[in-house]
């Protein structure tokens, strides 16, 4: 193994997470050594982090969200004819809560479109947690866009124990992606959700036209927040949006993003959500890549593999939570 790359992981082992100019410049090497890149990823996972675990999300809103993001087909500026259909109510939300918790997985995020809930919704997402904190044995997530403390206090008074906003990419190629809202809202919301005393779950989305400068100044910004969980998302391209054109990012390539993620936060979860399929049969590879988290069942608009699916994939390799 490369030397400096060998230095990471013992970095990594000892908890001290690798500088963002270290892991720029390891980052040719990685992809050039894929080999190289899982061993030191996988070494840092298992020395350092917390236990495999699964997480289901329901789309509890969707469609017709006012802002712009351009990978998104629930934008009402997008012609991506997403689902459209306004809360579900809570009854459905337990029973969903139900299904996940007896195929054993580990937590469950409700989701909703727009950039955060009326003050009605907001209540009645928190009354369907409180129903299904009482009944089920399942974390609870949320995601509801832009926040302010007193919700954020409120979520977690709720039972929530996780809130979920991505950055989505470095502040430098923000405005590429999204224009109807500005990076630093999207930052003070996470920094709303910590002092509220949530974990929070923030990472981003790969493949959007970033390079590897963005990707590193994206970790960088997550590792001063000091987020608890970091999602890894793929473009899934989809027609009507701005990125229904852009190539998917070659599987090699999701796999070395992972890795370096992990070198970068040998103690945070890495959970690799939407777009997971389209890495094919490099797919079984996720784990030892360095994540130990895993979205599994469908995603907002796009289809995963199945349920069962995942779950006989994690069970195959041995990372059942």
């Amino acid at each position: 193994m490369h030397h400096e790359l060998t230095a990471a992981v013992t970095d990594a082992l000892a908890g001290r997470p690798v500088p963002a100019a270290r892991a720029a410049a390891l980052v040719p090497h990685l992809r050039d050594n894929l080999l190289d890149a899982m061993a030191a990823a996988r070494m840092a996972w298992s020395g350092r982090t917390r236990a495999p675990f699964t997480c289901g999300i329901v789309n509890a809103k969707s469609g017709r969200c006012q802002e712009n993001c351009a990978f998104c087909a629930q934008s009402a500026s997008h012609d991506s004819n997403p689902p459209v259909y306004p809360l579900v109510g809570p009854d459905e939300l337990l029973r969903r809560a139900e299904i996940l918790a007896d195929a054993g997985v580990t937590r469950m995020g409700m989701v909703t479109s727009g950039t955060a809930p009326t003050p009605g919704d907001f209540e009645k997402l928190c009354d369907a947690a409180r129903r299904i904190r009482a009944r089920v044995d399942i974390g609870l997530c949320a995601s509801f866009g832009l926040l302010k403390e007193s919700q954020a206090r409120a979520l977690r008074d709720a039972g929530f124990s996780r809130y979920h906003h991505n950055l989505e990419t470095s502040r430098r190629h923000y405005p590429n992606v999204c224009t109807s809202h500005g990076y630093d809202q999207r930052v003070e919301t996470v920094r709303h959700a910590k002092a509220a005393g949530l974990e929070v779950c923030s990472g981003g989305i790969f493949g959007i036209g970033e390079d590897w400068d963005d990707r590193i100044a994206m970790s960088e910004e997550l590792a001063g927040l000091d987020v608890d969980s970091i999602p890894v998302n793929f473009l899934t391209p989809i027609p009507g949006t701005p990125l229904a054109d852009q190539p998917r990012l070659a599987p090699a390539e999701a796999l070395v993003i992972i890795a370096v993620y992990r070198l970068m936060h040998p103690g945070r979860d890495i959970v690799v959500c939407g777009g997971r399929t389209g890495l094919g049969r490099y797919e079984v590879l996720i784990p030892s890549a360095g994540a130990n988290g895993l979205m599994v069942g469908d995603y907002l608009t796009t289809k995963g593999a199945g349920l069962r699916e995942d779950l006989e994939l994690l069970a195959t390799l041995g990372l059942r939570a």
